[in-house]
Parts: structure tokens; sequence; C-alpha cells
């Protein structure tokens, strides 16, 4: 067991770097289209025309999810662990994990927040449907921090390839 270790340890840090990508920021988003989905359905209750607008405020929340999964095929693609020997050393494995982290951390945390400005919204286009324009704004704005992390999670990854260990 200690020789399979230490043989693919930086294999296993760059996976759980994938994993974390994938896992916490779609977390975050089943959270927060949850959260959102709740808020849609009790205004599809009293108004069904209203349907199309709060399904695009629901969906708001999804990105992260999409974001890291992303993040999650390009570290699985960059390690060779798809279609590759996906033997790395150590060193680059845990930079791998620790590019990985923006994404799954800003994922988790802004795709609930995104879900609770996505309910809120919701609220204002249940009683006002025609300020859905204003509406979105506020759980965009959630959105830009998931944006600024997956840049920063694709910048790391991308430059893992250049680190020599």
């Amino acid at each position: 067991m200690i020789d399979f270790l230490q043989a693919n340890m930086g294999t296993i840090l760059a996976l759980l770097g994938a994993a974390l990508a994938v896992g916490l920021a779609g977390s975050g988003s089943a959270r927060g289209v949850g959260v959102a989905g709740e808020a849609a359905a009790g205004v599809i209750a009293e108004d069904p025309g209203k349907f199309g607008k709060v399904m695009v405020l629901q969906l708001l929340p999804g990105t992260q999810g999409i974001y890291g999964l992303i993040i999650g095929f390009i570290t699985l693609s960059q390690t060779g662990i798809l279609g590759g020997d996906g033997n790395i050393s150590i060193g680059k494995g845990l930079v791998y994990l620790c590019a990985c982290l923006p994404i799954a951390i800003a994922g988790y945390f802004s795709g609930v927040a995104q879900g609770k400005a996505s309910a809120a919204s919701i609220g204002v286009v249940a009683k006002k449907p025609d300020q859905f324009g204003k509406a979105m704004i506020f759980p965009i704005m959630v959105e830009t921090y998931a944006i600024l992390a997956l840049l920063v999670s694709i910048l790391a990854i991308s430059g893992a390839a250049n680190v020599a260990f």
C-alpha cells in the first residue's frame, strides 16, 4: 500500500483537486438552484404565465457546477489521467490540487449566495414582472466572483504544466 501511494501520490492529489472542483462547485449550484426553485414554484402556483422569467432566474446558480466541471476536465486532461499515463510527481499533483481550489471554494459559496439572490429576484418578478431585467442584475453580480475564480483556476492549471519538479 505504501509503495502504491508513493508511486501515485501526485496523481491522487490531482484527482482530489478535480474532485473538489466538481464536487464543491456542483454542491453549491445544487443548493442554489434548489433555493431558487422553491421560490419559483411558489410564483408558478400563483401565476403560471411567469414560468419563463422565473426559470431563467432559477437556472443562474447552476453555472458554478458547470465551471467546476470544466476545471475538473481540464485538470484530468492536463495531468494525463484522461488518455495519458497519469503519472505525475507529488509536487506537480499538489500544484494541480491548489489550482482547483479557487473554483471549488468560490463555486460552492457563490452558488449558494446566487441561489438566495435569485430567490429574492424571483420575488421581485412575482410582484412586478416588468422589472425582470433589473431583478436579474442581483444574481448576476454574484456570478462575477464565480467567473473570477474560474479564470484563476484556468490560469493556475495552465501554469502548472510549466512547473518543473
